[in-house]
């Protein structure tokens, strides 16, 4: 399952030193050896970056590794010498190395960016505006954020599948409206975590006009979740991230937030700006021609192909961009 963990302050340093050492913490796929542009094509996307140097990370989770590989292979494809630090462990670790200059560029999410990030309390509503505002914050912190993709992995609620036809449900309002007239069969399933919080189960009783029962709402441990709703047992309706490659495993059928209450997670390219602004234009060409292929649907499928099919995140990620014309 798809989570955006926050180490405690206390173990910051000493999780960053670990994760950045030559494999000391052991078992990553993260690699501290420079690496040429020998695997692909230079010219990836009509961009040549031959003779820079980047260094390319990526936080723990299937998706951030998926993403982290389509950001190392794509880089090199174009000429760029890169360093692969992938898979380390946590937001905070990860944003540590950014702004320390460890690494160059990563995947970030706009809510993570504007909430755990930089402490903003409201979410800013829409995709746009969301990024908008926290590209422009996080300036002051000498970090770029470009290339924003469609693919958004905020919260959603889904449906067991014979849950959803039977029911007629299709969109949260519907699914408020089930709540309230058949609340036996609104049964949830979800994590700890998303049942106290006000982004999470209360804010979305009160932004549909909805009360559930406790009684109807389990609490599970997060990987129980998706497969427990896909069985049907002891819940129509789970809580999930919307681009966990679960859903697709599990058959989910995700619940359109018809009334916009989720704030917007979008995945993002952010760079250290010193390295950006030295190849804005081929940097922006590279990433946007790629984050215009990661669609919600796009995103959900590379993820079960990992979770799911049991693929290795560097084999998906070359697919991807072949198959996306990126590389090839």
């Amino acid at each position: 399952m798809t989570v955006r963990p926050s180490l405690p302050g206390r173990l910051v340093a000493s999780a960053l030193l670990c994760s950045l050492a030559l494999a000391a913490c052991g078992g990553g796929s993260s690699s501290d050896s420079d690496s040429g542009s020998d695997s692909g094509s230079k010219g990836a996307a009509g961009v040549d970056l031959s003779g820079v140097k980047v260094t390319f990370g990526s936080k723990e989770f299937t998706e951030q590794l998926v993403l982290g590989q389509i950001g190392v292979q794509a880089l090199k494809a174009a000429g760029a010498t890169v360093t692969d630090r992938t898979n380390l462990t946590g937001t905070s670790v990860v944003r540590t190395a950014l702004t320390s200059g460890e690494i160059d560029a990563y995947y970030e999410y706009t809510g993570t960016g504007w909430i755990t990030i930089l402490k903003k309390t409201d979410p800013v509503p829409g995709a746009e505006p969301q990024f908008t505002a926290v590209r422009d914050a996080d300036k002051a912190n000498g970090i770029t954020w470009f290339a924003r993709a469609e693919a958004n992995n905020t919260f959603a609620i889904a449906a067991n599948p014979d849950a959803a036809k039977e029911l007629n449900v299709s969109t949260l309002s519907d699914y408020a409206r089930v709540a309230k007239e058949q609340p036996d069969k609104a049964t949830l399933c979800s994590s700890a975590e998303f049942i106290n919080r006000n982004d999470g189960l209360p804010g979305v009783e009160k932004a549909y006009g909805f009360t559930l029962d406790p009684k109807k709402v389990i609490q599970l441990e997060p990987a129980l979740v998706y497969t427990q709703v896909g069985k049907r047992n002891p819940c129509s309706f789970a809580v999930v991230f919307a681009t966990d490659g679960a859903i697709k495993g599990n058959d989910l059928v995700v619940l359109k937030d018809d009334k916009s209450f989720f704030p917007p997670y979008n995945i993002s390219v952010t760079m250290r700006t010193p390295v950006y602004q030295a190849n804005a234009a081929k940097f922006d060409k590279l990433f946007d021609t790629i984050d215009k292929q990661l669609t919600d649907a796009k995103m959900t499928e590379l993820n079960a192909k990992v979770d799911v099919d049991g693929e290795d995140a560097a084999d998906v990620a070359k697919q991807f961009l072949d198959d996306a014309g990126i590389t090839s």
